[in-house]
């Protein structure tokens, strides 16, 4: 009984054994990073609309490019958060669909270490590889 009781859990489980203490860390490192991103993108979204009240009153040359290269850098900014915000959020729809884990080019598992240290991994190692060879 207790070794098929093994066999249907192992069957279940994620392919690297993440346990669901640990899954449910993952899920809240992932949800508290897209909380932060979300209140940077709210910053960074401020400054942008400030800056666009004052653009250009009375400026000289170098105080308008100074002020061009602010905004940019913030447009900039608030686009690789919501990028990572996507990332975040599609993570952790892994976590719910019982997918985390799995690499999505050669459906292998992914190392629990890859997982650990960068947790919006959609690819193994070995894949990812291929990829920035391309």
């Amino acid at each position: 009984m207790e070794a098929a009781m093994a066999a249907v859990t192992q069957t279940t489980a994620t392919p690297s054994m993440w346990s669901e203490e640990e899954l449910a860390e993952v899920r809240g490192r992932l949800q508290s990073e897209i909380d932060e991103l979300n209140a940077d993108i709210h910053r960074h979204e401020s400054e942008i609309a400030s800056g666009d009240v004052t653009q250009g009153a009375g400026d000289d040359q170098a105080d308008a490019g100074a002020k061009t290269y602010e905004r940019e850098r913030e447009i900039a900014l608030t686009l690789n958060a919501r990028d990572l915000v996507a990332q975040n959020e599609r993570a952790i729809a892994r976590i719910d669909a019982g997918t985390y884990g799995v690499c999505e080019s050669c459906h292998k598992p992914i190392g629990k270490e890859r997982l650990q240290a960068f947790p919006r991994a959609t690819l193994c190692v070995a894949c990812k590889q291929k990829e920035e060879r391309r």
